[in-house]
């Protein structure tokens, strides 16, 4: 049975893998519908993402020791399935990977440069630094990405929490519930789902999770459980220190630089005192960029192990770690900055993967197992038609984003 110490480490996989640009994105995504808005849309969001993850746990529990996503699709929905699961999950982790090395490198270059006696690097050398200390820790084990993420997730709450205390004191009710006016923002709700739906995206690190808590269902659920609910109430704490500062009229500056840092906290100036919060929130950046980082990469290696059939041997995570890492690092390289032309199909491809496919793969081993399995996700069928609504509501939101047919808010 898995100790109380395996499940936190587990959840903080969880919380550090969807804890990543999300944090900063997720106020701008829902500045249209606000703040009550926001809750709403979080917490249906996280609904859906806790229980699919719980699906997958479900569906996980039929196999042996190392299978992944690969295994799973293959065998219980077939070769058609498992080529659209595997595009989508590949398309989605490979793309995060390449977002997270250009986000990282170029942070760790400011950290390094601004260090006295070290000399300065260029940003493709800092993006292979650290991405090199992120595999370091994905070939070791899930135990020891599990004891890092517990570090930076602990380090990543002290920033954020010193970035944030001294704004809670100068949150405004009428500004939170934007009582100068009461419109309906219903129609913007849409815009919130896919950025959101990519803010608890922690479905990769599921089946690592069954093999690191040795196939104890209780504890891989208790690990997800709480590792998306701390999510939650950290984005909830940061969308009541923005949302209840700076006025949603406001907001137009933040909204057209894509929720940018540096241009927040110029808004945010002019209505409190902003300084030394960005040290703290740029030093919380740093720290939910690695820890994501390290849970998308691990899931991502998990999958290109089974898929390929490599030992679980030092020779065989060396294979799975080349391929996991060298792609999104070469393209880096060659495109520094292409990602930002393919990162609005991310929340498409994510519904399809962590959230569609996890229904479909729970109804096939009901059906094909009449007996009670060793771990049933809750909700029973109407879980299953909850979430694949969820998933068949996204993909089409996705959709109709990338072809301009929903009111998007300007502020």
């Amino acid at each position: 049975m898995a100790s109380a110490l395996s499940v936190l480490m587990g959840a903080m996989i969880i919380a550090g893998t969807a804890i990543g640009a999300g944090m900063l994105a997720n106020p701008t995504a829902t500045s249209g519908v606000w703040f009550l808005g926001s809750l709403v849309v979080l917490l249906y969001v996280w609904l859906c993402m806790s229980l699919s993850g719980l699906m997958l746990l479900e569906a996980r529990m039929r196999f042996p020791t190392g299978a992944s996503f690969h295994s799973m699709v293959k065998q219980l929905l077939g070769n058609y399935w498992n080529v659209i699961s595997s595009l989508s999950l590949v398309f989605v982790l490979y793309t995060l990977t390449y977002a997270y090395i250009f986000v990282g490198g170029g942070l760790t270059q400011e950290l390094i440069n601004q260090a006295p006696l070290l000399p300065d690097l260029s940003r493709s050398l800092a993006a292979v630094i650290f991405l090199f200390v992120i595999a370091v820790f994905v070939i070791a084990s899930t135990h020891w990405v599990g004891r890092l993420s517990t570090v930076l997730i602990g380090t990543m709450v002290v920033c954020f929490l010193l970035a944030v205390t001294g704004v809670f004191p100068h949150v405004s009710f009428d500004v939170l519930l934007n009582a100068e006016a009461a419109p309906f923002y219903g129609k913007y709700a849409w815009l919130a789902l896919p950025v959101c739906l990519a803010s608890f995206g922690f479905h990769g690190n599921v089946p690592g999770l069954v093999d690191y808590h040795q196939g104890h269902a209780k504890s891989v659920a208790q690990s997800i459980w709480l590792g998306s609910g701390f999510a939650l109430v950290l984005y909830v704490l940061w969308q009541l220190a923005v949302q209840g500062t700076l006025p949603r009229s406001a907001f137009g500056p933040v909204i057209a630089a894509d929720g940018d840092v540096a241009v927040l906290l110029s808004a945010m100036s002019g209505y409190l005192s902003t300084a030394g919060m960005g040290r703290w929130l740029h030093g919380f950046a740093y720290f939910a960029i690695v820890s994501s980082c390290l849970g998308v990469t691990l899931g991502l290696f998990d999958y290109i192990r089974d898929a390929f059939g490599f030992s679980r041997q030092m020779s065989g995570r060396l294979k799975a770690a080349s391929l996991t890492f060298l792609p999104p690092l070469l393209a880096f390289l060659v495109m520094p900055t292409g990602f930002v032309k393919v990162m609005g199909y991310v929340g498409l491809m994510a519904s399809i993967w962590a959230v569609l496919v996890p229904v479909l793969l729970v109804r096939a081993s009901r059906n094909l197992n009449a007996e009670a399995p060793s771990y049933r996700a809750p909700g029973g069928q109407f879980g299953l038609y909850f979430v694949a609504v969820f998933a068949v509501l996204v993909m089409a939101v996705q959709f109709l984003l990338l072809v301009g047919k929903l009111p998007v808010y300007r502020g």
